[in-house]
């Protein structure tokens, strides 16, 4: 049984939603930064990047309590405010690729913990550490867990019916995005919601694992410091966007390798002959279509990599995973790439950008070598999940990705 809940969000008034709504801080260039900041009185890289209001640069735990003196003078300037009633949030975001809908709602640690809520990730320890200290000195958590769900009619038809009503929210972004906001407050369909996630025997983390990890690092902490811990204190519970499976976009990592770890070309397609079977593609673009199929681009060619499966054994749903596979096969024996998280000869491209841009890079001779794939299925993140396995870094890079600052989760 999945205990998902509504919760009162602290919000943007309506006339500010638009401008206060961001997205993740690093996406943003220096420019782009620089012109949100100096233009943008509303947004909420204001709160995030306190120390702009002094031309300063600010660090550590200082900054962590600029933060919250932002948070609090948008919320007593009135631009957010706190709902009177526990809602599930209705957030849809319309684009190019198409539209998906989710519930933003609290969930539960002690699910987490239980492995309700699956994970199919590794964690860094300090990241986590770090994030639960910006959490408490804060006070807030305003970029929700994307959790994922299989589909269900009884919820797809709730939303539907009351997606036809006027948005609490409606905006669009400068990346021809629109963004909607509906609240659900009233009792009969918060029981249903509720009702119908205490059906889900599991639920999947499919993007958020550290932001997950430090709320249950941070609800520990808070339990072991409060002798009157109830279970029903905001900090047992954590802000998620929860989404049908069908609504999930799933896409690969390329990945880029600055050299050849000392082999030429000939010896390096010979090594690779091993395990797979080598098709020179010339300048035709490949991409592959089946699973167990790579491309790679070297030395202004490209080429299609077929696992030779006479050689290789499946022991579990890991090692069926292409991007493990790419690990296990070539990156590690052959060039040399043991850490994948830290190793500065590789770098990634995740799949929304098309191949021309790792043609682009390799071309430059900033890279020596590209490789591809196709992107991991949500059945295999949960048949890893499942068998508490966890992916390599950079095997998934998975949308929607939400605007911050339009709901807020107070601890």
């Amino acid at each position: 049984m999945t205990k998902i809940l509504p919760f009162k969000a602290v919000r943007p008034a309506p006339a500010f939603a638009g401008l206060v709504a961001s997205r993740p801080y690093e996406d943003y260039s220096e420019n782009e930064l620089r012109a949100q900041l100096d233009y943008n009185p509303y947004s909420f890289l204001h709160i995030i990047n306190p120390g702009y209001k002094f031309q300063h640069e600010i660090g550590g735990e200082k900054r962590f309590g600029m933060v919250r003196n932002r948070y609090l003078e948008f919320r007593e300037e009135g631009v957010f405010q706190k709902d009177e009633n526990a809602s599930y949030y209705i957030y849809e975001i319309h684009s190019r690729e198409g539209s998906c809908c989710g519930i933003i709602a609290a969930a539960s640690i002690d699910d987490y913990e239980k492995d309700v809520i699956c994970r199919h990730e590794d964690t860094i320890a300090h990241r986590e550490e770090l994030f639960k200290e910006y959490l408490k000195v804060v006070g807030f958590n305003t970029e929700p867990v994307l959790l994922t769900y299989p589909d269900n009619s009884v919820i797809n038809e709730l939303l539907a019916e009351k997606m036809k009503m006027r948005p609490e929210y409606e905006f669009a972004t400068n990346n021809k995005e629109l963004h909607r906001l509906w609240l659900i407050d009233d009792p009969e369909h918060v029981s249903k919601i509720r009702s119908e996630f205490e059906k889900q025997e599991k639920i999947y983390i499919a993007d958020g694992h550290h932001r997950s990890a430090s709320s249950y690092l941070l609800a520990k902490e808070s339990r072991e410091n409060n002798p009157n811990h109830t279970g029903e204190e905001s900090y047992n519970f954590f802000m998620s966007y929860l989404i049908s499976e069908s609504n999930l976009r799933i896409y690969e990592f390329s990945r880029l390798i600055r050299d050849l770890n000392g082999h030429t070309k000939e010896e390096f397609l010979i090594l690779l002959d091993e395990w797979f079977r080598i098709e020179n593609r010339g300048y035709e673009i490949y991409k592959p279509s089946k699973k167990h199929h790579f491309n790679m681009y070297l030395d202004g060619e490209f080429y299609s990599l077929y696992l030779r499966k006479t050689n290789y054994e499946f022991t579990d749903s890991l090692s069926e995973l292409d991007s493990f596979i790419l690990f296990e096969k070539i990156l590690k024996p052959i060039l040399g790439i043991e850490d994948l998280r830290y190793d500065k000869r590789i770098e990634y491209i995740h799949g929304r950008n098309d191949l021309i841009e790792l043609k682009t890079r390799v071309d430059s001779g900033e890279f020596a070598v590209g490789f591809g794939m196709l992107p991991a299925s949500i059945e295999e993140i949960k048949q890893i999940a499942d068998e508490n396995l966890t992916m390599p870094p950079k095997s998934t890079y998975i949308e929607p990705k939400l605007r911050s600052g339009l709901t807020i989760y107070e601890f």
